[in-house]
């Protein structure tokens, strides 16, 4: 049997990560627009992304076998919105916060985005809602 012989699957262990790298990425080369393979967590990640103001836009592409998202990246003056994204809970070490607990990015100027019982929130948004769960990343 040869390598060949198997079907071409790609598995990602953790989605969120994947999202994260190929957002990185894309403002880093300063790509005007990126494509992502679909999930609600990612479209929602997305969403927080676009009324933060770290991206212009996001929509559904289903032009493809598989449905993807397509963001386009928010350049200014020539260099992306976003400097800088982490992961924070990951697979092998969750990671959830309190209501109180909700951590602020630089002082401030970044922001945290949570999975909570009320859906994806930014930091700001759970904290007014005074909902806590799961830390997915921060953002800056």
């Amino acid at each position: 049997m040869r390598i060949s012989d198997f079907p071409l699957m790609s598995t990602v262990t953790d989605p969120v990560a994947d999202l994260l790298a190929r957002v990185r990425n894309g403002a880093r080369a300063q790509k005007a627009e990126l494509f992502v393979p679909y999930s609600k967590m990612k479209a929602e990640i997305a969403r927080i992304l676009k009324e933060e103001g770290y991206i212009s836009n996001y929509e559904l592409d289903r032009s493809e076998a598989h449905p993807r998202i397509r963001i386009t990246n928010k350049l200014v003056d020539r260099s992306s919105a976003i400097t800088g994204l982490k992961r924070v809970s990951r697979p092998g070490l969750r990671r959830y916060v309190g209501a109180d607990e909700i951590p602020r990015v630089l002082g401030g100027m970044g922001i945290a985005i949570l999975s909570t019982s009320r859906g994806v929130l930014s930091g700001r948004e759970a904290k007014k809602q005074k909902v806590g769960g799961e830390l997915l990343a921060y953002v800056w």
